[in-house]
């Protein structure tokens, strides 16, 4: 069993994880090379919240400050009810408390910076390759296929293939994601746009916003620069579909657009301005899916790994889908560093493996609090009435616990532990 770091490790995957596991690879001194589908020219829409417990892995990596200015910085969330008095905060960010603001990015942006940061390092990336299988595994490494025809071999290959991931299906079968009866529907909008109310000029109106009202919450979050476009969305209950069935849904934008205003009466005046200034062709779609709670995230033979989203998927609702892939990549590039006679990679496995869970358990019943906050009027009524909680803000610095870990820090420990044991 190695008992050593590998002499290479293939990536399957060149989206946020498995960038970031390269860069933290070569910082850890150990040889990778990555494998994607995609060309590097197509394009990502959208945008994303990075809260400090990813900022200070990226600061790590010497990108955070190249980051910074390419996004927008803030500290919190204010959650406003119809009547538009604010009735809670929810913050996602705050130097004072945990080092650092929050920054909302756009996504290509984020991707661009990690593979120009790829490039400078010289780190092999091959685009267009789809993988398809594993071809054998045992303790001198690993052998996998793709879909031409062509294979490759690597001490270790991990899945950072996102949450329909082929690679996982090596590990796990049987398990698919599971689809949770929601959809977000989003558009991006000018702020200039919207109807702020008569006492509060666009300046003073607090953003990011989450408006409740009995049709459930309507998010609104600046997503650039200088604030001045808008990511404005909800959520919708929507029976599952397939992939074409989503692609059709995302097609038709009379359809969606028309789901998106269903009962705009019922939302305050700045939210029915939003609707009332959709560019259809922003429109999109996040159906929440997530991966049912595996039992390791590894082949029995310990040569295939996955992370990020094909391991933990988790909704968007509490800003951490990346921000839990990048101390995955992170926390495997340590423990790969520290491999020794007294830690082999199968204890190293099992051990990280329980030590992400246990974050991603508490990450995923945080994100749950916080869904259960933008469900419509009554639904909320009927988990309070069950005793269900929901997320209500309580004392400052109460989620230092995930913005203030020190995951590689806790990974060393371990692995000085098991050393000296």
């Amino acid at each position: 069993m190695l008992s050593a770091p590998p002499t290479r490790v293939a990536i399957v995957g060149a989206g946020l994880a498995g960038l970031a596991l390269a860069i933290s690879l070569h910082r850890q001194g150990i040889s990778c090379s990555i494998y994607e589908l995609r060309e590097p020219s197509a394009s990502t829409p959208g945008a994303l919240m990075l809260s400090p417990n990813a900022l200070h892995i990226l600061d790590t990596l010497g990108l955070y400050d190249r980051l910074r200015p390419q996004g927008y910085n803030f500290e919190s969330i204010a959650f406003k009810n119809h009547d538009g008095v604010t009735t809670d905060t929810y913050y996602l960010g705050g130097e004072k408390l945990y080092k650092y603001k929050a920054l909302r990015i756009y996504r290509q942006v984020l991707l661009t910076e990690l593979r120009a940061e790829v490039k400078r390092l010289q780190i092999p990336v091959t685009y267009g390759v789809k993988f398809s299988h594993v071809v054998s595994e045992d303790d001198s490494g690993v052998t996998f296929a793709f879909v031409d025809g062509t294979s490759a071999s690597a001490g270790l290959l991990v899945g950072a293939d996102g949450i329909h991931s082929t690679v996982r299906k090596h590990i796990a079968p049987s398990v698919v994601p599971k689809y949770g009866g929601l959809v977000a529907i989003t558009c991006a909008i000018q702020k200039s746009t919207l109807t702020f109310p008569a006492s509060t000029s666009p300046d003073e109106y607090p953003m990011p916003v989450s408006i409740h009202s009995k049709n459930g919450a309507f998010v609104m979050a600046p997503q650039n620069i200088d604030g001045s476009e808008v990511l404005a969305g909800t959520q919708r209950a929507w029976p599952e579909q397939d992939r074409a069935g989503w692609d059709a849904l995302l097609a038709n934008k009379p359809q969606l657009l028309e789901l998106f205003r269903a009962n705009i009466q019922d939302w305050p005046t700045i939210v029915q301005s939003a609707l009332n200034n959709v560019s259809t062709d922003t429109l999109a779609i996040w159906p929440f899916y997530v991966v049912p709670k595996l039992d390791r995230w590894f082949s029995p033979a310990h040569r295939v790994v996955i992370l990020g989203d094909a391991a933990h998927a988790i909704p968007p609702t509490a800003g951490q889908g990346a921000s839990q892939g990048f101390e995955d990549a992170f926390t495997l590039a340590a423990l790969l560093a520290g491999l020794a006679p007294k830690l082999p990679l199968d204890r190293a496995l099992t051990v990280w493996k329980d030590m992400r869970q246990q974050r991603v358990d508490r990450v995923i019943n945080l994100t749950l609090q916080l869904n259960a906050v933008r469900l419509p009027q009554a639904e909320r009524d009927a988990l309070a009435a069950e005793g269900k909680l929901v997320w209500q803000t309580g004392a400052d610095g109460e989620l230092a616990w995930l913005y203030n870990a020190d995951v590689e820090r806790e990974v060393r420990d371990f692995i000085e532990a098991e050393k000296r044991g």
